[in-house]
């Protein structure tokens, strides 16, 4: 088990963490907005773990690691997506991947009525320590275009930015260079500026927060006896049943909950909803963040 010391940020425990702590969170993720975009940004509402859920029990929900959503819900939204897996997934599947967030986050911002001018802005961004395109590129911005007329005008609102943390071609502004550098080795010699030394302050707070670091042993503890269960087991029965142990030591669970828990087949939902089971305070906590989200 990795010490919650060791962790960087592009591990998902530490920049869930981070992003939502009630002293540093918004600001945390300000910081590291600001420097990947290069440009100012409004207020932010920061949801880690946001749950998109299928239409049915049978289509495909999504699990966004970092949700963040500016000016109470009139400017931009984005994504932050880091991903230290060393390109063990499926590479390939990336582009469709993305595809399917984008459509995801506008079908829940879109409400009945609205005309498509208002539909929002929405950036997808992937923070990686591997290259998902092998161009030795630390920037891949992606948007529409026409394939015929390449310098046509055609303006949706969608971008997804692929980010590899030791990229050297394309130019990047040093800033983001340095960002990237501080976010997958976390530590106080690589927070070379201002603003990462304010965000290395941050993440040191967080980090030797208690509460912060009970929620890390129980998440760890749990992913454990789950990867034990999904030998035994199955992988989905295996996450089901911790929830639902999880949750019993908070109190009573209403037939309804048990039945939603145990009726998910997407093992993405699952372990997101495990790891809310793990910090949540009460059963109601727990059904609000998962299943109203």
């Amino acid at each position: 088990m990795r010490q919650l010391e060791e962790l960087n940020l592009v591990d998902n425990f530490l920049v869930n963490s981070l992003t939502t702590h009630k002293l540093y969170g918004e600001s945390a993720a300000r910081c590291i907005l600001e420097c990947i975009l290069g440009r100012k940004i409004g207020k932010l509402r920061v949801t880690p773990q946001h749950f998109i859920q299928g239409e049915n029990t049978d289509r495909h929900g999504v699990r966004l690691d970092v949700y963040l959503d500016e000016d109470d819900g009139t400017g931009e939204l984005f994504d932050l997506e880091p991903d230290n897996n060393d390109g063990k997934g499926d590479i390939a599947s990336l582009p469709k991947r993305a595809r399917f967030y984008h459509s995801k986050l506008d079908a829940e911002s879109f409400k009945i009525g609205e005309k498509y001018e208002r539909l929002r802005n929405v950036f997808v961004i992937f923070i990686m320590t591997y290259d998902p395109f092998k161009l030795d590129r630390m920037v891949y911005t992606i948007r529409n275009g026409c394939i015929e007329v390449p310098d046509l005008p055609y303006e949706d609102g969608a971008r997804t930015i692929f980010l590899f943390t030791r990229g050297r071609n394309g130019n990047p502004p040093e800033s983001l260079r340095q960002l990237l550098q501080y976010m997958e080795h976390t530590t106080k010699e690589n927070a070379g500026t201002e603003d990462l030394r304010k965000l290395y302050e941050m993440v040191t707070a967080v980090k030797t927060d208690g509460e912060v670091g009970l929620a890390y042993m129980k998440f760890f503890e749990l992913e454990e006896r789950t990867l034990q269960k999904g030998i035994r087991q199955g992988r989905v029965e295996g996450k089901a049943e911790d929830i639902l142990d999880l949750l019993g030591e908070l109190g009573e669970i209403t037939p309804a909950v048990r039945e939603q828990i145990c009726s998910q087949k997407d093992d993405t939902i699952l372990r997101s909803w495990l790891k809310l089971a793990a910090r949540a305070e009460s059963i109601q906590d727990f059904k609000q963040k998962a299943f109203t989200d």
